[in-house]
């Protein structure tokens, strides 16, 4: 089979017209003592999910600062010393 031109209408794939999508189950209620329970599970699991998110961040902005003071140290320890040496008054070259 060779492939159709630029200009040629496309064809679309077959569907299935007798597909069911599963109303068998449906018991006539949109909200059984099941639909509740699945649903607080789904409220618990994201819950669990956004606390565990939480730890995990402040777990990661710990180790942040960490980091962003030990770049920072060196330059906070230079801005001390020319302090220290414009204070002392001493002469740049001796």
């Amino acid at each position: 089979m060779k492939p159709g031109g630029p200009f040629e209408p496309k064809r679309f794939p077959k569907t299935d017209y007798f597909f069911h999508s599963g109303f068998s189950h449906w018991r006539g209620s949109s909200w059984s003592n099941d639909d509740q329970w699945e649903y607080r599970r789904f409220h618990n699991l994201g819950r669990e999910y956004l606390i565990e998110s939480a730890r995990e961040r402040a777990k990661e902005m710990a180790v942040f600062s960490v980091v962003i003071l030990a770049a920072a140290w060196p330059v906070i320890y230079m801005i001390i010393s020319v302090v220290q040496l414009l204070l002392k008054g001493r002469p740049l070259d001796h």
